[in-house]
């Protein structure tokens, strides 16, 4: 039996077709692919790739946009370097979207609210980074900073440099995040370490640290949670 292409589906099973008539909501996560693929290739429909292409990223859209151009060209019969562009262009459109909206609720009360002010700038990376929230007395973020930039197991935080622009913006409170690519949340001995130095210094200037945060796609660790900070 022939299989059939997506153009001899039924027109409401059709993801261009299905978007105007129910709207994007009503898309699976391979059917918008398929939408920004186009085609797929002589074995598989483009929401079949679709379905392969999220298969390989455990089905999971943070995994997929650490891909790149060559890791999908690579990948994926179908996939060439303007379609790759597409997905990527795609997918970092979101991430902004998604910065947008936190940098809106710029109050932090929780764990959570940090966490989801971090995760747009660090859930994709491939790298270690660390930033810093800022806040005024009232759990307000004043600002944001990269502390550090570092490879895939670490970074070198200069506890003077976050000391030195909380003082100029007046901040009362310091919420530090950072991400760990390996997945893998537990903190390192030298996460403890340098949480441990940045409070003790912080204190001496009457600024609090908050609480400390480890990024890790969908989860992350909180040290104020734990009750170690």
């Amino acid at each position: 039996m022939n299989k059939l292409s997506i153009k001899e589906w039924a027109e409401e099973d059709r993801p261009r077709e299905k978007l105007l008539l129910k709207g994007a909501s009503a898309l699976s996560n391979s059917e918008l692919l398929a939408i920004l693929i186009g085609s797929g290739n002589r074995e598989m429909s483009a929401v079949e790739l679709g379905k392969r292409i999220l298969q390989q990223a455990g089905n999971d859209l943070n995994q997929l946009g650490k891909m790149g151009v060559s890791d999908l060209t690579r990948q994926f019969k179908g996939i060439g370097p303007a379609k790759a562009i597409t997905l990527i262009a795609a997918l970092e459109l979101g991430r902004r979207r998604k910065s947008i909206e936190g940098k809106v609720k710029k109050k932090i009360t929780s764990s959570h609210d940090a966490y989801h002010f971090l995760f747009p700038i660090l859930s994709d990376l491939n790298h270690e980074e660390t930033w810093a929230l800022l806040t005024d007395r009232s759990n307000q973020v004043v600002t944001t900073m990269q502390v550090s930039r570092g490879g895939i197991s670490g970074t070198v935080v200069d506890v003077r440099l976050v000391l030195r622009e909380a003082l100029n913006h007046y901040a009362s409170g310091i919420i530090l995040g950072h991400n760990h690519p390996s997945g893998n949340s537990h903190p390192s001995p030298q996460d403890t370490q340098i949480t441990k130095k940045l409070k003790e210094a912080a204190q001496w200037m009457d600024i609090s640290l908050l609480d400390h945060i480890i990024v890790c796609g969908d989860h992350y660790f909180s040290y104020a949670d734990e009750g170690i900070i």
